[in-house]
């Protein structure tokens, strides 16, 4: 079959006439989810890897519909017809993704409940504002790596470490902290060749720590998860570990990277934070509209025939929870340009009852972070033009490969000292970014001003006239 040239409308097109969301057709996916838009509306049908069917959710109202419907679609993947019938194979690159575990994730009904129940019971007993301490302690440890070499590339060294510092802390594993388990979590979710064995890594030290924690339990999250009253076996323990530390990682390694370019990058953006008229959090609020960590959650499952979208979906249907294209649905931001103002019914942390538990987590490792690192390097700039920054991309997520800064060479910190002031706290930036700003030139003294003429006395209301003409004045 000869292949199309380029250009061609037949590019990425599959059996039955279907787009692909892989391959070299697919790399600006934001691009073909606008054709699918045009073409089929908010709900279309489509191809991932080995020409899987699946629908993508497209409309922001239709995504919300599907998470919150529990009765008609649900992510119990084992009632999937693909799956089913071996349409996927079990070497499948997404394979990671689609495999029925016993999560949260995955369960429906009571069992959701128990499971979601541990989960979000060992979330709280997370001290945040010890958390919010250690964020600053391990921003500033990652400062200190590359702050006199006044260059660094803030994703490498700084967005993909923060949160694996932070997980690995809060989970009770500080000591399995490396550039191995960095490197796995963030190669896992990418479908790519080497992504089922990142996931049997990140298993095994899951697996341990599991053991570990079971034997000899600890004040962490993963002690408070095996020890919550729904009595989680050692292997929904470690399932429920990989999940959270994976979603968790790559969705704040993301965000952190998508706000710190945004800030060297676009001057509106930079001077309203730099004005105050934005603070850290509105910031990091901004960008999940805009770019959100995750693109898409998949699969989700239809129970049975239903519709969705003016779209007929059939029982044992997968269907992808469209996340960046639900957020620039034009049904609900005509504008892209319009400033959120800190508004959170984006995508971009699911909904319903499968909403993710730990945002507040990712927030805070985002907010404190950016904050800390802008005021220890208050005249970071990009080292290079902006069209030459780099991407990589896939059906569920699209993030920076690299963000080179320069900066003055700056002393190290001491990483117990003290913030300046309190934690992500909204408050006028003084930190700058971009241009430096040129020097202040002092103004020429002010002639005196003259003296102003008294003001007329204000004209009396209803009353005071009423009552002075009742006084004969």
């Amino acid at each position: 079959m000869a292949t199309p040239p380029p250009g061609c409308p037949a590019h990425g097109i599959g059996p039955g006439g279907l787009r692909r969301l892989y391959g070299p057709e697919a790399e600006d996916l934001g691009a073909v989810y606008e054709k699918l838009r045009a073409e089929r509306g908010p709900v279309a049908p489509v191809l991932l890897h080995d020409d899987v069917p699946v629908w993508v959710v497209l409309g922001h109202a239709e995504n919300l519909h599907m998470v919150r419907s529990p009765s008609q679609f649900c992510r119990d993947t084992r009632l999937w017809s693909a799956l089913q019938d071996g349409t996927v194979k079990p070497d499948h690159p997404m394979m990671p993704h689609f495999a029925w575990q016993p999560i949260c994730v995955h369960a429906e009904g009571d069992e959701h409940l128990r499971l979601r129940g541990a989960v979000t019971g060992a979330i709280s007993t997370i001290d945040h504002r010890g958390i919010r301490r250690y964020i600053n302690r391990a921003t500033q440890h990652l400062v200190n790596q590359f702050c006199e070499a006044g260059g660094a590339d803030l994703v490498s060294q700084f967005a993909e470490h923060l949160p694996m510092m932070v997980m690995c802390e809060i989970l009770g594993m500080p000591d399995e902290y490396n550039d191995r388990i960095v490197q796995a979590a963030r190669d896992m979710p990418k479908g790519s060749e080497t992504a089922i064995a990142s996931n049997a890594y990140l298993m095994d030290v899951l697996m341990r720590l599991t053991a570990r924690r079971r034997a000899e339990p600890a004040d962490d999250f993963t002690s408070h998860l095996i020890n919550h009253p729904a009595r989680l076996t050692d292997d929904e323990v470690s399932q429920h570990l990989r999940i959270i530390l994976v979603a968790a990682y790559e969705a704040t390694a993301n965000l952190i990277a998508n706000v710190l370019r945004v800030v060297l990058t676009d001057p509106r953006f930079r001077a309203q934070l730099k004005g105050g008229q934005m603070t850290v959090p509105e910031a990091v609020e901004q960008s999940l509209w805009d770019e959100p960590p995750f693109s898409t959650v998949l699969p989700y499952v239809a129970k049975h025939d239903t519709e969705l979208g003016g779209e007929h979906i059939s029982k044992g249907d997968a269907l992808i929870m469209g996340i960046a294209p639900g957020n620039v649905d034009p049904r609900v931001r005509p504008d892209l340009s319009a400033h959120m103002q800190g508004n959170r019914s984006h995508l971009a942390f699911g909904g319903g009852p499968h909403e993710c538990p730990g945002q507040d987590i990712g927030r805070a490792i985002a907010d404190v972070g950016v904050d800390a690192l802008l005021t220890r390097l208050p005249d970071v700039q990009l080292a290079c033009p902006e069209d030459e920054l780099r991407w990589w991309s896939s059906i569920s997520n699209r993030h920076l490969v690299e963000l080179p800064v320069k900066f003055a060479p700056k002393p190290q910190q001491d990483v117990m000292a003290r913030p300046a002031h309190p934690l992500a706290s909204p408050r006028v930036s003084t930190w700058q970014v971009g241009t430096p700003e040129r020097p202040r030139i002092p103004a020429p003294a002010a002639a005196p001003a003259p003296a102003a003429p008294p003001e007329p006395a204000a004209r009396p209301g209803p009353l005071g006239r009423f009552l002075r003409w009742w006084r004969g004045e």
